[in-house]
C-alpha cells in the first residue's frame, strides 16, 4: 500500500525539509546535512515502512518560482491523493507575510484535492532560539498562535522541531503514526503484553527509522495518550520524561550509524539503572521492542523469552498495520 506524503515549506530555500528527511529515512547524522543543496522542483522518494507500507515522499522545493507553479499549473497533480501534508516553517523566517500567503493557498489546495489528508506544521530550527527550554517553548507558542489564526477550521497538528534533538523524532513518529490503520490494536496488544511481562512500559519502534509505532498504556492508540508511571521519591527523572522514547530513537539511530562505520551490526541492548531495567530486542522483521521493568525480581532472560514467544503474534498484527 502506498501513501503520498507531501513535504512543503517556506518560500525561501534552506527551511530544512531535505535535512530532516535524510536524518529520518536515510540514516544521516545532523552534522552531515550541511552539505545538502536546495531542492530543485519536486524530489520524489519511495520509502518502505513496516515492510509493505510505502511512503511516497514528495519533497517540494521552496523557491518562489516552484511554489507559484505548484499552486497554479501543477495544483491538481501536487495536491491530489495526499495522505499527509507537512508544511515546514523556519522559526526565524525572513518574510512571514509571504510565507503565510503560500501556507493559506497550500491549505486550500489540499482541502479541495485531498480533503481526508492529515496536516502537520513543523516550526523548525528551534535550536536557533536563544536561551533555554522556556524561551523555546515561548517562541513556539507565539508562532503557533499566529499560524492558528490563518488555519481556519482546518485541523492542524503543530510541533516545534530541530535536527539536533529528539523533537524531530517526536514529530515524525506522530506523522507516520497517522498512516498506520491498526495503531489502537497494536497498543492494546502491547498493553496486554506489558502485563504478562510485569513491565511498566513497552514501546514498538520501526526497525530502520526507529520511529515510534505504538506504546502500551494507551486507550485510543494515540502516542500521546499515555499516563507515565508514577515516580517515587527516589525515581530517576528520565523514567517519566514525556519525550523519553523519542530520545531513545535519536540515540539508537546515532549508535547504529557508529556500528555501521565499524562494520558491525546492531542487534539488541540491555540497560540497567538502580530503579529499572530496559531491554531492546528485535520483535518482528521490521520492528524493535523496548520493555522496561522496575521489579528487580523480573529477570531479563525471562523478558527476552517472552519477546521471542510473542513474535509470531506481532508479525500477524504488523501485516495488518499496512492496511
Amino acid at each position: 500500500m502506498k501513501k503520498k506524503v507531501l513535504l512543503m515549506g517556506n518560500h525561501d530555500t534552506g527551511s530544512g525539509k531535505t535535512s530532516m528527511r535524510s536524518i529520518i529515512f536515510s540514516n544521516n547524522l545532523a552534522s552531515a546535512t550541511s552539505r545538502f543543496g536546495a531542492t530543485i522542483d519536486v524530489e520524489m522518494n519511495h520509502v518502505r515502512f513496516l515492510g509493505s507500507l510505502v511512503l511516497n515522499l514528495w519533497d517540494c522545493g521552496g523557491q518562489e518560482t516552484f511554489l507559484d507553479s505548484y499552486l497554479a499549473s501543477q495544483r491538481n497533480t501536487i495536491f491530489r491523493d495526499v495522505g499527509v501534508l507537512i508544511y515546514v516553517f523556519d522559526v526565524e523566517t525572513r518574510d512571514f507575510e509571504r510565507d503565510i500567503s503560500y501556507y493559506i493557498e497550500c491549505l486550500d489546495a489540499c482541502r479541495k484535492n485531498s480533503p481526508e489528508a492529515d496536516i502537520f506544521v513543523l516550526i523548525h530550527k528551534m535550536d536557533l532560539v536563544t536561551g533555554g527550554k522556556r524561551e523555546r517553548t515561548r517562541a513556539f507558542e507565539l508562532k503557533k498562535r499566529e499560524l492558528d489564526k490563518y488555519s481556519g477550521s482546518t485541523p492542524i497538528k503543530m510541533f516545534g522541531t530541530s535536527i539536533w534533538d529528539e523533537t524531530l523524532y517526536k514529530a515524525w513518529s506522530r506523522i507516520v503514526h497517522t498512516l498506520i490503520p491498526n495503531a489502537p490494536l497494536l497498543s492494546s496488544h502491547l498493553t496486554s503484553f506489558a502485563k504478562i511481562c510485569s513491565a511498566i512500559e513497552i514501546v514498538l519502534f520501526e526497525r530502520t527509522t526507529f520511529l515510534i509505532i505504538a506504546r502500551s498504556g494507551t486507550s485510543t492508540g494515540d502516542l500521546d495518550d499515555v499516563i507515565p508511571p508514577e515516580a517515587g521519591p527516589d525515581s530517576d527523572p528520565n523514567v517519566i520524561n514525556p519525550e523519553r522514547f523519542e530520545k531513545v530513537s535519536q540515540l539508537i539511530k546515532a549508535f547504529k550509524v557508529s556500528c555501521s562505520r565499524m562494520q558491525e551490526q546492531f542487534h539488541s541492548m540491555e540497560i540497567r539503572f538502580p530503579n529499572y531495567t530496559a531491554v531492546l530486542e528485535l520483535m518482528t522483521t521490521n520492528t524493535y521492542v523496548m520493555a522496561i521493568v522496575a521489579d528487580p525480581n523480573v529477570q531479563t532472560a525471562t523478558l527476552r523469552l517472552n519477546i521471542r514467544l510473542a513474535r509470531e503474534r506481532f508479525e500477524e498484527l504488523q501485516a495488518g498495520s499496512a492496511g
